[in-house]
């Protein structure tokens, strides 16, 4: 029984189940995982290329598209690979390293993410109530900063949650009943006092989120009183128009992780299956629509991007095979 137990020091591994209860349907789920997977990476690095190819979209807004790219491509990584080798190839296993550094990255991904949204609501703060000084307060050497600072926060605020859990010690079984190492699924293996990991892996989530909630209501509070000081109807519409695309992916991400994370928790009336494939669509969806949501509602990027296709397709054309 001592090969079974596993210590920080031990070289066993984890057992990823997967989806409990659908594990026949494994292949089966494993389509649409793909397919959202491989058209949120299309789309995201689409949005990388055009920015990167046209100097005209250097532009601070752009340039935090890019960031919120960069990371959906990483945190869906994160989760979605090791799903399809369980699905595919039935590759279960994890190393107690490999599952804590799935686990940061795929949290450190979503607090960045959460900072990334704020400071777009920063952004478009400043173009409708300062749009004259919106080039000398918003440059792309700030908008860098600040994509820094949200990146130092979210490996400070991650970084406690698995060395937190490489102190446990592991007695119980090795079988995490999900497709990705999630913290609470991990803490609840260990035979040790897991109080400290439930409250900090409860608690600085929402306070997080709730910090970066009341950022971006206070930006648009002060954006909606200011539109509501223009007397034309269309300036309103025009004003208004230009924070669509955030708002939807605001309430595509926000909503959703509470939802995941509340469930986990304290959801024992819901189904296992559910909760774990809803847990997954939390990264792929948002990552798959993103850059749809701003391709449609943003007119410069879709027109560079359609400027970009016939390069793309005389690229294609002259490549070897």
């Amino acid at each position: 029984m001592a090969a079974f137990n596993l210590t920080p020091f031990d070289p066993s591994t984890f057992i990823l189940m997967g989806i409990p209860g659908l594990e026949d349907a494994h292949v089966w789920i494993s389509i649409p995982f793909f397919m959202l997977y491989v058209i949120g990476l299309l789309g995201n690095f689409m949005v990388l290329f055009v920015v990167g190819k046209e100097q005209t979209l250097h532009k601070p807004m752009y340039l935090l598209l890019c960031m919120l790219a960069l990371t959906e491509i990483g945190t869906s990584t994160s989760v979605v690979l090791k799903a399809l080798c369980i699905f595919w190839f039935n590759l279960k296993g994890i190393t107690l390293g490999g599952c804590l550094t799935q686990m940061f990255f795929f949290h450190a991904g979503t607090v960045m993410h959460s900072a990334i949204l704020v400071t777009m609501a920063f952004d478009r703060y400043v173009a409708i109530c300062n749009p004259l000084r919106y080039a000398t307060i918003l440059t792309n050497a700030r908008i860098a900063k600040l994509g820094l600072v949200g990146l130092i926060r979210a490996v400070f605020f991650v970084l406690p949650l698995p060395l937190l859990l490489i102190r446990q010690p592991f007695c119980a079984n090795h079988i995490i009943l999900h497709t990705f190492c999630d913290h609470m699924a991990v803490a609840k293996m260990s035979c040790g006092d897991i109080t400290i990991n439930r409250m900090y892996g409860l608690v600085i989530p929402f306070v997080v989120n709730a910090l970066d909630l009341t950022l971006i209501g206070l930006s648009y509070g002060l954006i909606i009183r200011a539109v509501l000081r223009i007397s034309s109807k269309k300036a309103h519409r025009k004003a208004l128009n230009t924070c669509t695309a955030h708002i939807c992916v605001m309430l595509m991400s926000y909503p959703s992780f509470f939802f995941s994370t509340l469930t986990h928790r304290f959801g024992q009336g819901i189904a296992p299956h559910v909760h774990i494939i809803l847990a997954n669509l939390y990264f792929l969806l948002p990552t798959m629509l993103n850059p749809i949501i701003y391709g449609i509602k943003n007119k410069e990027l879709l027109e560079k991007a359609t400027d970009l296709k016939p390069l793309l397709q005389e690229g294609e054309s002259i490549s070897p095979h």
